[in-house]
This record gives C-alpha cells, sequence and structure tokens, in this order.
C-alpha cells in the first residue's frame, strides 16, 4: 500500500494554471496570424526585451561569435556531439526500406522519407540550453532533413554565444534570436521573413508545449514537451545525498518541474528529505530548485519492487533514474518511461548533455504512448504497393465482394474495371 511522505500540489491547482496558459497562447497566435513579423516583433520586445532588426543571424555574426568563442568550449561541443551523432547513427541504420512479394505479383512496400523542412526550438531565457541544439539539429540531419531551422531566445538581452556556436556546428541552416511561443507561432506559421517549416521539435516551458498543441496539424511536432520530470527508485541501497543532488538537478530547471522519489525504505525517505534541505542551503540555484521542491516534490513509500514499479509506470515520468540493487528489473519490467538511468554511475545530466541519448522526452504522461526525440520522428514511414495484371484480377475479386458487403459502389467498381481489363489473363481464381 503506497504512503505519501510528501506530496506537491493538486491537480486541481495544475489544472487552473494550465487554462491560463492555454488562454494566452491562443491570444498570441491569433495575433502572430493576422499581424506577422510585427506582432513577433512585440511580443519578443514585452517578453525577451529583444528587438534586433533582424531575428535572423547573419554568415559575418555567427562567425564573430565562434572567434570568440573559447577552444575548450568548441572542443566540448565537439565531443557531445560525437556521441549524438553517432547514437543517432545507429539509430538511422536500424530503419530499412522494404519491398516483399506477399503474393505472387503483388509488392508491398515502404520508405522512409525525411521531413523536408524542420524548426529546432532551442529553450534558453533562464538557462543557455547548449545541449537542445545537439539533440534536435543533429538527430534531423542524421535523418536527412534538406532544411533546418533553429531558434533560441536572447539571455539578459544578449546573444547566447554557447548555444549559436553549438547550432552552427550541428549544421543549422538558418539560426534565428528569438525564444517562446512567437518563436513557435513564427516558425509554424510562417511570416513575411520566416519561411514556414513542416515540423517543430524541441523542449520548452509549458507555454511552449502548449504553442505546439496548438499548433499540431498545422504543422508536425515530435512531442508535448513541458516543463522536466525527474523520478527516482530507490531501495535501502541507495545514497540519500545522491538521490537528493539528483532530484534537485532537475528541479533547478524552473519552477513548476517536479521531482519525485519512490522508495521501498522509509528511512531512505526520511534521509532524503533531510538532504534537500541541507543542499538547498549552499545551491546557487536554490531559489528555483526550491521552489520546484516544495510546489511539486513527492515522496512515495511503497512495499517492494513490483509496486514501484506499477506507481512509476502510473507517473510515466520523463526521466527515470534506478538506484537499487538489480535496476535490471526495471529495464525488464517498466513500460511508461522517457528514459531510464541504470544504477548510480549514470544520471539525467550525462543524458542531458553528453552521453549520446536524446534529451528531447515525453512529459505529463505522454510516456504512456510516446518516446522521445529519435531519427525516427523525423521519418515518414510511407507505404507503397503494385500489381501484376494477373494479380489485380485476382485480388479485384476479392474486393468487389468485400466493397459490396460494405456498400461502397464506387469502391467495388474501381476493382470490377481490374477485373474485366485483366480477368483474362487469370487462368483460375
Amino acid at each position: 500500500m503506497i504512503k505519501y511522505i510528501k506530496q506537491g500540489k493538486s491537480e486541481t491547482d495544475i489544472k487552473t494554471e494550465n487554462s491560463a496558459i492555454k488562454r494566452k497562447v491562443e491570444t498570441i497566435i491569433k495575433e502572430i496570424e493576422t499581424k506577422g513579423d510585427d506582432a513577433v516583433m512585440e511580443y519578443s520586445r514585452v517578453f525577451d526585451n529583444w528587438s534586433p532588426d533582424s531575428f535572423r543571424l547573419t554568415g559575418e555574426q555567427v562567425k564573430e561569435v565562434m572567434d570568440r568563442m573559447p577552444k575548450q568550449v568548441i572542443r566540448d561541443i565537439k565531443f557531445a556531439q560525437k556521441q549524438i551523432r553517432f547514437f543517432a547513427e545507429q539509430q538511422r541504420n536500424s530503419l530499412n526500406d522494404i519491398e516483399v512479394e506477399t503474393l505472387p505479383g503483388v509488392f508491398l512496400g515502404h520508405k522512409n522519407i525525411p521531413v523536408n523542412s524542420v524548426g529546432c526550438y532551442i529553450p534558453g531565457g533562464r538557462y543557455a540550453m547548449v545541449a537542445s541544439a545537439h539533440m534536435s539539429i543533429i538527430t534531423a540531419k542524421v535523418a536527412g532533413v534538406k532544411r533546418i531551422i533553429a531558434c533560441t531566445p536572447p539571455i539578459n538581452g544578449q546573444i547566447p554565444d554557447a548555444t549559436i556556436c553549438a547550432m552552427h556546428l550541428a549544421g543549422a541552416d538558418e539560426i534565428y534570436i528569438l525564444g517562446g511561443v512567437q518563436a513557435i507561432c513564427a516558425m509554424a506559421i510562417g511570416t513575411e521573413t520566416i519561411l514556414p517549416v513542416d515540423m517543430i521539435v524541441g523542449p520548452g516551458n509549458a507555454y511552449v508545449a502548449e504553442a505546439k498543441r496548438q499548433l499540431f496539424g498545422r504543422v508536425g511536432i515530435d512531442l508535448l514537451a513541458g516543463p522536466t520530470e525527474i523520478l527516482v527508485i530507490a531501495d535501502e541501497t541507495a545514497d540519500a545525498e545522491m538521490i537528493a543532488c539528483d532530484l534537485l538537478g532537475q528541479a533547478e530547471h524552473g519552477p513548476t518541474s517536479p521531482a519525485a522519489l519512490i522508495t521501498t525504505s522509509e528511512t531512505i525517505a526520511q534521509q532524503t528529505l533531510l538532504e534537500i534541505k541541507r543542499q538547498l542551503k549552499y545551491l546557487p540555484t536554490a531559489e528555483i530548485a526550491g521552489k520546484a521542491w516544495e510546489d511539486y516534490g513527492r515522496v512515495m513509500l511503497v512495499e517492494d519492487e513490483a509496486e514501484a514499479i506499477r506507481e512509476a509506470d502510473n507517473l510515466a515520468y520523463e526521466h527515470v533514474e534506478v538506484l537499487t540493487k538489480n535496476p535490471q528489473t526495471f529495464l525488464d519490467n517498466m513500460t511508461n518511461y522517457g528514459a531510464l538511468f541504470l544504477g548510480p554511475e549514470t544520471n539525467v545530466a550525462y543524458g542531458d548533455k553528453v552521453i549520446g541519448t536524446n534529451h528531447t522526452l515525453p512529459t505529463m504522461k505522454a510516456a504512456r504512448y510516446t518516446g522521445g526525440l529519435w531519427v525516427g520522428k523525423f521519418l515518414k514511414n510511407c507505404t507503397y504497393q503494385r500489381c501484376t495484371p494477373e494479380a489485380s484480377a485476382m485480388l479485384g475479386e476479392y474486393a468487389m465482394r468485400l466493397c459490396e458487403l460494405e456498400g461502397f459502389a464506387a469502391h467495388k467498381e474501381q476493382a470490377a474495371l481490374r477485373v474485366r481489363k485483366y480477368n483474362d489473363k487469370v487462368s483460375a481464381i
């Protein structure tokens, strides 16, 4: 029987906040639909204090950024991008076009066709989210996307050099200093100066996620990646200091970032609460992480690993760290998560920044039905078919009867026409 040692905000409170976000995003979308660049410029001025002559960086501006970047920063970015590119390439190699002869003369196949244009949103504002450039741009490049544009907001009214460096090294074709809902709308709807794209990817805050939700259909999206989530599953062998460190490591993303602990040990639960309190005293981002923990943190005591798995699958969190004596049990049995981090030797920061897996992952229980961003998200699995005349006549006999069964007269005639045309080529059905 589950026991809540700590709970965050109620579902009712969270729904009320989400309703306000929905209304605000609706307004911004309508404004940009009707006023284009003028609306984008106004929202950029209001939200980011950013009103440049052009949101798009020129080649010369990008070169200036690259020239002033420390060499060690460039080496570090290239190292991370190498890991992400390699893993993305392995994923792409696992996806093959196929063609099979399912019946004599009947050929069916599929092709994995890259999306033509993609807009990559690279979050910023509070932090320079350099790694998000790798995750979206490189993955799209490996998939074969022809046009990749990337938007990132200014930080304190300045161009975020490290993020621009990462965007450029990842291979973005167009780079814009533009953030938030206005960036998502500009890429999806298009303006006088920004051509629209076919798909938008990348994480962001609740407003960005809501914009993607409302624009889905007009453009494709990767997934609704809202405020980051972390769940730690721990038993009596875990280290409370490590648990607290890892929970706060994600809570610092923002004041609405959920962080949860599921444990079979009440001792570990209590020690973790004390550790979080202690670490918040000296954590530089304690104001943000502490607010997130206060409002969205939870600690759940369960009886055994089986109950831990059930509750973890019910939460369906984005990041799940397993700090137990047998992490393999959770890999073998869990079904709802964005990414698993197995054992104390790894952690969410590795996945977020450098190890090679993608950090754009499902939140808000979306892990029940989707995984995270990967090469396959940028590929359209498109089927085709062709038949010999003999096979067409044979299939037509079946299709005629099945169409008649459903009452589709015109459908039936499509099949009957082929039967009449090709039937003399068939010796027997």
